[in-house]
């Protein structure tokens, strides 16, 4: 019996937990329609206080909490719930920590007030989702990476978790969206960002300038295969990411049954 291909989606929404961006709804249909076409689909999220517990039905999975995160040189409690998918036999995996995620606001508090540490809480999430998927045993042929949250998770596949098993085949495809915030991550982002010494200063050049576009790009920079998720994204990462030699691009298209997204990660997982 031929094994089947497993796709997991990282992502910072997805429909119906939470609507930032139309990008959420499509994450949910891709999910579901890889389900149905024969992949073996997980989803991880961030369980941002606004996620509704008892509506969507979170229960704690023990055997995987208990992660430590070390960001920065402080020690973060993972917690990881999860929920079925409405309509679909899938698993939504959240990941939670009491400092960083249980706030009823997501990146901006009552004032319209930035939170300082959305670069820690960026990380942090990176971080714990690999070693989530680390703590599953469940090797990804495809790791599908879209928000701009995800953008570090592409640079951590090739350098901090390039030689762990779990991700020895795995391939990254990451989506550049519409921008969704103008503010920076801080003076200290790239510091907080390199949680390895097997990361290099030049490899962090493309985050930089620590903002939305610096996020987009640089997941961009490091995935093995881009996609476009919104008509309005920075025209300079269109320049930038459009056409790539070696590289597949799928462009945005407002009519796509999605049949596009399955295609390319039956290529990519060959």
């Amino acid at each position: 019996m031929v094994q089947k291909k497993r796709i997991l989606f990282i992502a910072n929404e997805m429909s119906p937990y939470l609507e930032l961006t139309e990008f959420a709804e499509i994450v949910n249909k891709l999910a579901i329609k890889s389900n149905d076409n024969g992949f073996e689909v997980r989803c991880i999220m961030p369980r941002f206080g606004v996620v509704n517990e008892r509506r969507h039905r979170l229960h704690e999975v023990v055997r995987l909490s208990g992660i430590n995160v070390s960001v920065d040189n402080d020690d973060f409690p993972l917690q990881i719930k999860v929920a079925s998918l409405p309509n679909a036999r899938l698993q939504v995996y959240f990941l939670d920590n009491e400092d960083l995620f249980k706030r009823k606001f997501i990146f901006h508090d009552e004032q319209d007030k930035w939170f300082e540490d959305n670069g820690l809480r960026t990380v942090f999430y990176c971080k714990g989702a690999l070693e989530t998927v680390k703590k599953f045993g469940w090797p990804p042929d495809v790791i599908h990476c879209s928000g701009w949250m995800t953008g570090l998770i592409p640079l951590y596949l090739k350098t901090v978790y390039k030689k762990e098993p779990v991700f020895a085949h795995s391939k990254c495809v990451f989506t550049i969206g519409q921008p969704t915030f103008k503010e920076k991550l801080g003076p200290d982002f790239l510091k907080i960002a390199n949680i390895h010494s097997n990361i290099k200063e030049k490899d962090l050049e493309p985050y930089k300038e620590a903002n939305n576009t610096a996020l987009f790009r640089g997941g961009a920079t490091y995935a093995d295969a881009i996609t476009f998720g919104a008509e309005k994204v920075d025209k300079k990462l269109v320049e930038e990411f459009g056409k790539i030699r070696g590289r597949k691009v799928l462009s945005f298209n407002a009519e796509s049954d999605l049949t596009d997204y399955l295609q390319l990660y039956m290529d990519l997982s060959k």
